[in-house]
């Protein structure tokens, strides 16, 4: 098959789904089978809910307090779904994603700082993705760390290809690495000893059990809702599907809410996941497994090599999707904010820089990760206020704006959120908080 052939082949999914969506719209297709042309953004962005930096926090968080935290992650999760869902909406309602909103309603100071901090924070987050990758490669196939860098920035630069032939390609392969991490976190559930009555109990039994605790808590909560995230749903789904009038928007609206609370309960569902098999394989043994090559290697003898390998995989999969969708966001930030882009090999690779400079200085991987949250923790506050601002605005959204119920929802999560980031960002720096566990 020639490259014309092949090009024409990839194009056409997305020109069939395109087609399938309005059919759907119009009243031609019925029955479940209609939301699966609808579905791929959400997918997409699910992604950030489940890369390196959440099985770094959760791996802590299991090894340590067993199935204690497990409350956390389904909080975390449900609170990503509100946000993710107006993400969604401002993008379909508006036809703009929520840089360029920014840049049409925002003074141009704030625009400039807002673009900057986001920047940053695309460049953390890509650390943590970048190196969860190279992360599992090295220890799957023992190779140097700097050769797995390599190698994830390669794939991933590959991948970013399919961008060229419309939306769906891309998002199929997201799909399918989405489903590996899956597959993977159910096949650990299947060796490791799971005490089940225990999981459902600390699910919705809320406790802290100490300040290290706390910590741990508020790195759950901060590797799940993302600055990232938040910027580029609103991008997948703006000229996704055009609709031609009101009741199609609303159905678009419909099949994105569904999408999204499908797309998010699979992901908090891998996350549960993660802490289980970190609480069964560790907590009664080795509580201080913090980090994932000490993970990996403590796995091996106590479940066997075929759980620790399951691991890794799950992990290069998590590394090499997210890091492919962290240079999707950062390159929508980019043109959002000042109306330009880059060319991906040069975006690629200036986010690769701090990966490599991090590891040529010696610094622990695992540790990286987890200070990239600190940096993600002093961005949220931008896309968060923004996308309320925006979705609560009549002049913006007309019919569309928050509801009394999902605006009040929304400032609730949103006060939360950044409370625990406030104090993740005050207890990394070493001050000390009066009224938490010690």
């Amino acid at each position: 098959m020639d490259d014309r052939v092949r090009d024409e082949a990839v194009r056409s999914l997305t020109d069939n789904t395109t087609f399938a969506m309005r059919e759907v719209l119009e009243g031609r297709r019925t029955g479940w089978s209609m939301l699966l042309p609808f579905a791929g953004p959400a997918v997409v962005v699910s992604v950030a809910y489940m890369d390196p930096g959440n099985f770094a926090t959760n791996i802590q968080a299991g090894a340590r307090y067993g199935y204690a935290l497990l409350w956390v992650v389904l909080l975390a999760n449900v609170i990503a779904m509100l946000f993710q869902a107006l993400s969604a909406k401002l993008g379909i309602v508006t036809g703009r994603n929520l840089a360029e909103l920014c840049r049409d309603y925002f003074p141009a100071p704030l625009v400039y700082l807002m673009w900057a901090v986001s920047e940053v924070a695309a460049m953390a987050t890509d650390l943590a993705e970048f190196l969860g990758g190279a992360i599992g490669l090295s220890l799957l196939f023992h190779m140097p760390l700097l050769v797995g860098m390599i190698v994830t920035g390669v794939v991933t630069y590959g991948l970013l290809f399919f961008e060229k032939a419309g939306y769906r390609p891309l998002e199929l392969i997201i799909g399918a690495l989405v489903g590996i991490i899956g597959l993977c976190y159910l096949a650990e559930l299947f060796i490791a000893p799971v005490a089940w009555s225990g999981v459902g109990l600390h699910l919705f039994k809320p406790e802290l059990p100490d300040a290290q605790a706390v910590t741990i808590a508020v790195g759950i909560i901060g590797a799940t809702v993302m600055p990232h995230a938040l910027f580029l749903h609103s991008g997948l789904t703006q000229s996704r599907m055009l609709p031609r009038t009101e009741a199609e928007r609303k159905k678009v609206i419909r099949f994105s809410n569904f999408e999204v609370v499908i797309a998010l309960t699979i992901a908090g569902m891998i996350n549960i996941a993660m802490v289980i098999m970190a609480s069964s394989a560790f907590h009664a043994g080795h509580p201080d497994v913090a980090e994932i090559g000490t993970a990996y290697h403590t796995l091996a003898p106590l479940l066997g090599i075929a759980a620790a390998g399951i691991f890794l995989l799950s992990l290069i999969a998590s590394g090499i999707s997210s890091s492919v969708v962290g240079t999707m966001a950062g390159q929508m930030i980019m043109q959002g904010f000042v109306g330009f882009r880059i060319p991906i090999w040069l975006r690629r690779a200036v986010t690769m820089i701090p990966s490599f400079v991090v590891v040529a200085h010696g610094v622990n991987a695992t540790h990286a990760l987890v200070m990239s949250q600190v940096v993600l923790s002093l961005a949220l506050p931008f896309p968060i206020a923004a996308l309320l601002w925006f979705t609560c605005r009549t002049e913006v959204m007309g019919e569309y704006r928050n509801r009394t119920i999902v605006k009040g929802a929304a400032i609730v999560a949103a006060i939360a959120v950044l409370s625990l980031n406030a104090i993740l960002l005050l207890q990394t720096f070493g001050v000390d908080i009066p009224g938490l566990p010690s």
